[in-house]
């Protein structure tokens, strides 16, 4: 009996440890394996493609949009406490005018790991500008950004979103609970 619960106890231990390394090595992933502009450039060509294709309507908040922020690849790891880590670019006018990552961590029931890709549309100018000016802007506090879900078969209609900043999350690879951009941190990379 006595070695059973010792035995529990060491796997509750490597796993606790498990976690902490895991989460260590994502928030030193920013630094470690930080992708060039160029290689982010291609990588949110080929996302604002998908988006076009699996977002019925999304080319209309495409065209009306002030400025685009893409993030191609966010990973979200969880297991009670999670992180999340992804990089991406502003569009003004369809070019990439400065890059960011998108960092955030939560604590409560969540188990899994998931890697999204996420469309910022800032509709308003005065929110881009704000956005822009800020340093370290985080999404709740310092802007309000409206997540858009759809159904099977739904299309969006720019005329019905008076959100000045709307987002889009698509492309799950996996599954995760707990779906939300409250609290991420957005903050200007150098490339």
């Amino acid at each position: 009996m006595k070695s059973d619960i010792s035995s529990k106890m060491k796997q509750s231990y490597f796993f606790i440890i498990w976690v902490v390394v895991g989460l260590v090595l994502m928030g030193s992933a920013s630094v470690a394996f930080s992708a060039t502009a160029k290689e982010i450039d291609v990588s949110v060509d080929a996302t604002l493609e998908r988006f076009s294709k699996e977002v019925p309507g999304a080319d209309s908040f495409i065209r009306k949009a002030k400025g685009v922020l893409v993030f191609p690849q966010v990973i979200k790891v969880g297991i009670g406490i999670g992180g999340e880590y992804g990089e991406g670019a502003l569009r003004i006018g369809g070019k990439s005018a400065d890059y960011y990552s998108t960092m955030a961590a939560s604590v409560g029931f969540q188990l899994g790991a998931q890697a999204k890709s996420i469309v910022i549309i800032f509709i308003k100018e005065d929110a881009l500008k704000q956005f822009r000016n800020s340093d370290g802007w985080k999404a709740g506090v310092d802007g309000s950004v409206a997540l858009i879900s759809l159904g099977m078969g739904d299309s969006l209609d720019t005329t019905n979103v008076k959100d000045p900043i709307v987002a889009f999350v698509f492309g799950q690879k996996g599954l995760m609970y707990n779906l939300t951009l409250e609290g991420s941190k957005f903050t200007k990379l150098q490339r």
